[in-house]
């Protein structure tokens, strides 16, 4: 497990740290770019071709789109017991989405006889990706679903990869009927991301695509920015797990590892300035790690060993620092007192806050969005919302009376920066 002196690590190493994975896009840039064109000119014959390629899995072009029947055999076969937690989470999300949802519609008066306001409508169509390479996502899809289906679109489709047997799991399956979504097509990667930009004969051509996804679908949306709108920067899961010389090594070393497990191109970061706490959580992660799949310890150690593991600060204060230039998807406050510092984070995907509130609880269940945005980009975006499926348009009104008060100024305006046909307007105009 890889341990960095902040202040002693060279300048090569921290821009590596920082940058994470997204070292590991920009090389996959020419791929994106070949398969995108290809999906472009020769449609499913294409995406038959790279479902083959990159998933193993041969399927004809009358197999692409997922039968109704498929998705109610899945949710059938699913234990109850998963059911029930898919259906809890699915309330707990739809509350939390619908408490976002804006007026949809205000005006109100700027100045006598002048209005101004916004309406808000929902976006015609979606496209939702929902990833598999390391796993079932039924989260990410109800993370994409719910909030879409909130918001009021009236077309939304996921595209996602087969697993080997050339299926869509039962959970996910399950997912989609429990949210009422049913048009899923088999298809993943760059395939899947070029096949919305561009459509195919099988898939439909769509204005947005949201979901998160490796690095060959993050390089995708990169390349194909120009076609689609390709929401927030949604790549390989990063988390922050905050501690101080108080934080309880047991729960640290737990919470630390959580969001390592999603892959060897993840990063999971322990940001402490306490020695004597890295010394406890260490061997107590080792230890956990022995009751792990093989799978999932391989991706914790590689992590571990790359992108994360830990970071030692010179002060509470430096690390909160160094939390806020990182910018992570996921950020945890184990220190002392959680709600103090809650403050003083200004950029993170989300912030959870105390030993009772690990990372899996909003990965799943707590309602608040799961869908981050990674590779510092938490500086600028925000969480998936309602908001990712709603657009404002502008309202403005004005009165005779309105028009008279601010002609002047607004011929004023339009000549200052030389258009003279927004002066004439104003000036000739016969009221």
């Amino acid at each position: 497990m890889k341990i960095r002196i902040w202040n002693e690590t060279d300048d090569a190493e921290k821009s590596f740290v920082m940058r994470r994975a997204e070292l590991d896009i920009t090389e996959y840039t020419d791929v994106a770019k070949r398969v995108s064109e290809d999906v472009r000119l020769n449609g499913d014959a294409a995406l038959v071709l790279y479902t083959e390629k990159f998933d193993g899995v041969k399927l004809s072009p009358n197999r692409l789109k997922v039968t109704q029947q498929e998705i109610d055999e899945g949710y059938a076969r699913l234990e109850k017991s998963t059911k029930r937690a898919i259906e809890y989470a699915a309330k707990n999300i739809k509350f939390f989405h619908q408490k976002q949802l804006p007026q949809q519609m205000w005006l109100t008066e700027v100045d006598k006889g002048l209005m101004a306001g916004e309406k808000v409508t929902p976006i015609s169509d979606v496209c939702l990706y929902v990833p598999r390479g390391k796993g079932s996502f039924p989260s990410v899809l109800l993370m994409l679903g719910i909030p879409s289906i909130v918001a009021g679109v009236k077309k939304i489709y996921v595209t996602t990869p087969p697993n080997e047997q050339g299926n869509i799991d039962d959970t996910l399956l399950a997912a989609a009927k429990i949210i009422g979504i049913t048009e899923i097509y088999k298809v993943g990667g760059i395939q899947a991301v070029a096949a919305a930009a561009f459509g195919t004969e099988t898939i439909p051509k769509s204005h947005k695509i949201i979901g998160p996804g490796n690095a060959y679908v993050t390089a995708a949306k990169r390349v194909l920015a120009n076609y689609i709108d390709t929401s927030l920067p949604a790549g390989p899961s990063e988390s922050i797990i905050l501690c101080d010389e108080n934080t309880d090594p047991h729960t640290a070393a737990l919470d630390w590892m959580i969001e390592a497990e999603h892959g060897p191109d993840s990063a999971a970061l322990l940001v402490t300035h306490s020695h004597s706490l890295v010394d406890k959580v260490i061997p107590i992660a080792k230890a956990q790690l022995n009751k792990l799949s093989q799978k999932r310890r391989d991706f914790i150690e590689t992590n571990f060993n790359k992108y994360g593991g830990v970071i030692i600060t010179e002060s509470l204060k430096h690390s909160i620092d160094f939390v806020n230039e990182y910018a992570p998807e996921h950020m945890e406050i184990l220190t002392e007192n959680p709600f103090d510092i809650l403050a003083e984070i200004e950029n993170a995907g989300e912030i959870l806050l105390g030993k009772h509130t690990p990372i899996t609880l909003c990965n799943f269940l707590l309602g608040p969005n799961a869908i981050l945005p990674t590779g510092g980009f938490a500086k600028t975006y925000s969480a998936v919302s309602v908001f990712d499926f709603l657009k404002r348009t502008s309202i403005g009104y004005a009165t005779k009376e309105g028009f008279e008060s601010v002609r002047e100024n607004a011929y004023i305006f339009a000549q200052a920066e030389g258009f003279e046909a927004h002066a004439f307007a104003v000036k000739e105009r016969l009221v």
